[in-house]
Order: C-alpha cells, then sequence, then structure tokens
C-alpha cells in the first residue's frame, strides 16, 4: 500500500523541491528530461523510486518528483530502468584489439607473447584498441573505468573523443625491465602534468607489481600518488608464483613487503589480490585500500585462488570490480563480472547467502567511485552529482517480470551488457536507442582486423 503524506507536508517538500530544481536550472544548461522510468538510486538508503530524473548541464538537479517544467530534451522511460552507469576499476582498455590472440595458453606464455606484442604497439593501433574498448564499456553501460597501461596520453585522447571517463593510471616499473622510453615514474608525473584538469580525465599512478617494481620504484610511486592526491592502480597477488617468488626473494608476501615499506594507499587500488592472507587483507583495511575483483580474468588464466572478498568487508577495504584487459576477459562487461565474481564466491565457500545481488551492484557503483576516490561525484543517483547513468530496457523478456522487490537481483543475475539502451557520462549523451553518439563506429570497427594481424601474426 502507498504511503499518503499529509497534505500540507505534502505541499511543503513539493514547494521546497521546486525551488531546488528552480536554483540549479538557473545555470542556463540544457535540460534533460527521463521520464517515467524505476530509478535505482544507489543512494544512502539504496532507495527504488518510479519517477523522473533531471539532467542540467553536466548534473542531476532532481531525482523522484514529477517534473513540470520545460525542458530541451524529453527522454520517454516508462517501463525502463535508470541506474548509475557502472565503474570498471582495473582494465587495459587499448588492449581491446588484440582480442583472441593469447587464448587457451599458460600464464607464463601469456605473458611472453604478451610483452612481445607490447613492445610494437604504436599511437594509432593504442588509439582504436582504446575506441573499441570505450565503445564497448559504452554498449554494456560502463561510463567511468580505471586503466594501467602505458601511452596513456594516447589513450587519453581516444577516450575523451569516446566521451566516457578515463581513470588513466600510467604504469610505473623498474626502468631496466620497461620497454617504454626513459624513466616510467618521470613519465608518469609527465603525463600526470599534462593532463590534470582535463574534461573527464583523471590522470592517476599505475604499478605494473612488484615481479617488476623494485622498493625504489613503489616508493617513488606512492609519494608522487600522496603529493598531487592521484589514484594508483597496481596489481598485486595475481599467482600463486608471483607470492613464492616475492617470499623467497625478501622474506615477505607482497602486501605484507608493501605495507613495510610504506607504499600501501587509500588512494590505492589493488587489482586482482587472490592469494593474501588474513594479516595481509587486515594490513590493506587499515590504511584504507579498495581492490578491483577480477573473477573472470582469474579464471580463464586459471591461476587458482578466490579473492576473499567477505575477510575484505569484514577489514574495511572497499571491494570494486575490474574486467581486466581483453586478452584475459574477452569482453568489458561489467554485468558479466557482477553475476561471476557472485557465483564464484557463492560456489567456492558453498554459502549460497555470501555476496547478494546488493552488494554486487553497490561493487559496480558506489564502491566503484570511491575507489577511484569520486564518491562525492558518481556512483549513485542524487541531485548534486554527475549524471553519470544508464537506462536498461526494462521491457526486455531477460528483465521481466520486473518489480521493486526483484529489480536489483534481475539486473545483477538476469541482465546483460545488451540490455543497455543510453547512456550519458557527465551529462552528455554518448549513446540513445543503442547507438553510439560519439565515434564512428563502423571506420573503427573496420580497420580492426589489419591491426590485430599486423600485431598478433607474426
Amino acid at each position: 500500500m502507498r504511503n499518503v503524506m499529509p497534505s500540507a507536508w505534502l505541499y511543503s517538500v513539493m514547494s521546497l523541491t521546486a525551488m531546488f530544481i528552480s536554483a540549479f536550472l538557473d545555470s542556463g544548461g540544457m535540460i534533460t528530461a527521463i521520464r517515467d522510468a524505476w530509478i535505482v538510486t544507489q543512494d544512502q538508503s539504496r532507495r527504488i523510486i518510479r519517477g523522473d530524473v533531471v539532467i542540467d548541464g553536466e548534473r542531476i538537479v532532481s531525482v523522484g518528483p514529477e517534473y513540470n517544467g520545460t525542458a530541451d530534451r524529453e527522454i520517454d522511460a516508462s517501463g525502463d530502468i535508470v541506474m548509475p552507469g557502472m565503474i570498471n576499476t582495473h582494465t587495459h582498455v587499448a588492449m581491446s584489439v588484440m582480442k583472441g590472440v593469447v587464448d587457451d595458453l599458460t600464464f607464463p606464455d601469456f605473458l611472453d607473447k604478451v610483452f612481445k606484442i607490447d613492445s610494437d604497439r604504436t599511437d594509432e593501433d593504442l588509439d582504436i584498441g582504446t575506441k573499441i574498448g570505450c565503445m564497448e564499456m559504452i554498449r554494456s553501460g560502463t561510463t567511468t573505468f580505471m586503466d594501467l597501461y602505458y601511452s596513456e596520453d594516447v589513450i587519453a585522447k581516444a577516450t575523451q573523443q569516446a566521451g566516457i571517463r578515463g581513470v588513466l593510471c600510467w604504469c610505473c616499473l623498474d626502468e631496466d625491465k620497461t620497454t617504454q622510453k626513459g624513466n616510467p615514474v618521470k613519465n608518469c608525473k609527465n603525463f600526470h602534468s599534462r593532463f590534470k584538469g582535463e574534461r573527464k580525465i583523471v590522470p592517476g599512478v599505475g604499478l605494473q607489481g612488484v615481479y617488476v617494481c623494485n622498493e625504489e620504484t613503489c616508493v617513488q610511486a606512492k609519494e608522487f600518488s600522496d603529493e598531487v592526491c592521484a589514484p594508483m592502480n597496481l596489481h598485486l597477488s595475481e599467482t600463486r608464483g608471483e607470492v613464492a617468488d616475492h617470499k623467497k626473494k625478501t622474506g615477505m608476501r607482497p602486501a605484507e613487503w608493501l605495507s613495510e615499506i610504506g607504499a600501501l594507499s587509500p588512494r590505492g587500488v589493488a587489482a586482482h589480490s587472490a592469494w593474501l592472507t588474513k594479516r595481509e587483507v587486515m594490513l590493506m583495511g587499515k590504511v584504507g585500500m579498495s581492490v578491483s575483483s577480477c573473477p573472470v580474468s582469474n579464471m580463464k588464466l586459471a591461476t587458482g585462488g578466490v579473492a576473499p572478498v567477505p575477510e575484505f568487508m569484514e577489514a574495511g577495504v572497499n571491494v570494486s570490480f575490474g574486467t581486466d584487459g581483453n586478452t584475459t576477459n574477452n569482453t568489458l562487461d561489467m554485468f558479466a563480472e557482477m553475476k561471476s565474481l557472485g557465483l564464484l564466491q557463492k560456489s567456492s565457500r558453498w554459502d549460497p547467502v555470501v555476496c547478494g545481488a546488493q552488494q554486487l551492484l553497490d561493487f559496480a557503483t558506489i564502491n566503484g567511485a570511491k575507489a577511484v576516490g569520486m564518491e562525492d561525484e558518481i556512483g549513485s543517483l542524487e541531485p548534486g552529482k554527475y549524471a553519470d547513468l544508464i537506462i536498461l530496457d526494462g521491457k526486455a523478456p531477460n528483465m521481466r517480470p520486473l518489480l521493486p522487490e526483484n529489480m536489483v537481483a534481475n539486473i545483477v543475475y538476469s541482465g546483460n551488457g545488451l540490455n543497455t539502451k543510453t547512456v550519458f557520462c557527465q551529462g552528455d549523451m554518448v549513446m540513445e536507442d543503442g547507438n553510439i553518439l560519439t565515434l564512428d563506429k563502423d571506420k573503427i570497427l573496420d580497420q580492426s582486423e589489419e591491426i590485430w594481424k599486423a600485431l598478433c601474426l607474426r
């Protein structure tokens, strides 16, 4: 039964809402009204409401109440779902042009072949790879991604053309172990200086991993992250061999060693994190780290280990999702990642209750926003936040029956990337009814096969 508010109180709430919207709309931006949708807010109360979402310029100004003003753009979303855009906290987007080249290989053979290809990449194929990856993410409802690679300047320009947000972490590793020209930490600093303040680009710091990063590299990268308050993405304890080799070399496991040298950070987002002890998890929680769990990549590479997600949450580690790159996952679909992580955790622990649908949706939205340092700006649909949102087809058979009581479960367990109809990032419509508006899709895709042949047929 619907709650009926007293008329005087209702009038007061409506008046305040109208005043709030009016104040925002005075800014003169383009006004978009998304009408009559199911709104999965992901706000603090995790409300699901039926109503309108109003965007003025880059930001949301109203969520829920019927908007009676005029709009420059009206979208009929009756019966559809509006939810926050998803946040992929670990990928290598430019590798999207390398799909299928290293499938069904052992992990050492995979690494050997990828490193050889990486050493011969050009700005042109990096640009095309990035655009293909961004189109795939747009098509499957991702509005922000965290990248770990070199040549992030090339990736940044392609990402800006695509119109979504890139948190781009320049890969740092020891100078004698890289194909980069010059010192990787200095390259990272130069990239940050060049792109800080660019719209929808967040320049960050990357660490390849302890297997190619000595103490000096790790400490320099972390200190620079602290100095400029930049996010830091790193590979951590992805494989049992990585852990064993590092313990043999230093006497400590990777997370213990990073803690000992002062390289763990609240801005750190540790990808994979599958081979960790409870002590390491506690050390990570103590400094307020995030993890980016990449279940599909880990399963495909058969690196073993299951990320200790319940222990992360208990210790105060912020849990988010990453797809990893298209060479290890073959897709950048966060819907698939949500379901896979949930099923892996339930199956490995013999516990169907662990990692429920609401937690999984949190990992992909508000937790992802926290991981990249933007929880006050994105990750939920609330007035004042950036308009990073997606519209899902509520009439698709795989999403029905659709009610507030089963909506989150349907998104997580029944949904897929192709349910995404329309995508906004920072107020910009980048896809409308399945059509990408920012890039020449056919022209870009037509170049992909020749690039694949040049890179991979050697």
